[in-house]
């Protein structure tokens, strides 16, 4: 297995749809404007963040259970920055639909920008044949309100490439997050 360099990541995108909307160079600026740098890295890709995000809430004092997801522990929210409360957390997606090869594996890491502000970005892996929006987390470990910017850069994507395609891929088995649109809730 080997990590793939930024000319097989633009070859892919560019032939094969791999990701789309693309951006075959690193972004760092915009009309003179300052941003958390996007586009084709040395080894990876810095997806962007969309302007939809559903930021948790409590108002309502539920527990959060991923087989009973209650869609009331959210509020949606529309707009180019988004501010996640203390000690919480905020879902968005990428502005980038992926469409991963059978033979790639891809991990998503968040962008050291973010890190150092304490806000720390999951995403599982995308499997091999796994295609959609990808859906982020965003945790805000700090006790104070923490800035999300839309349309800009939140995680890089390192695309693992094997010498052979899996046996089973995530289309194989008609995994239940393939092909998502918007900001994706759990499914049981």
């Amino acid at each position: 297995m080997s990590i793939k360099p930024d000319r097989w990541i633009r070859t892919m995108a560019e032939t094969h749809g791999m990701i789309e909307p693309f951006e075959p160079g690193q972004v760092r600026s915009l009309e003179g404007r300052k941003l958390v740098s996007y586009g084709t890295s040395s080894y990876g890709y810095d997806g962007r963040c969309a302007d939809e995000f559903k930021i948790f809430t409590n108002i309502n004092s539920a527990v959060v259970d991923p087989k009973h997801f209650d869609e009331n522990s959210f509020v949606d929210f529309k707009g180019d920055t988004c501010i996640i409360p203390p000690n919480s957390f905020a879902l968005a997606r990428t502005v980038e639909y992926f469409r991963i090869p059978r033979n790639v594996l891809t991990i998503c890491l968040g962008k050291s920008t973010y890190a150092r502000c304490g806000i720390i970005v999951n995403v599982t892996p995308l499997e091999p044949e796994w295609e959609g929006h990808v859906t982020l987390e965003f945790s805000n470990t700090t006790p104070l309100p923490a800035r999300i910017y839309a349309n800009e850069g939140v995680a890089q994507f390192l695309f693992l490439e094997s010498d052979e395609a899996c046996e089973t891929s995530y289309a194989d088995r008609a995994g239940k997050y393939m092909g998502q649109r918007g900001v994706t809730l759990p499914r049981a």
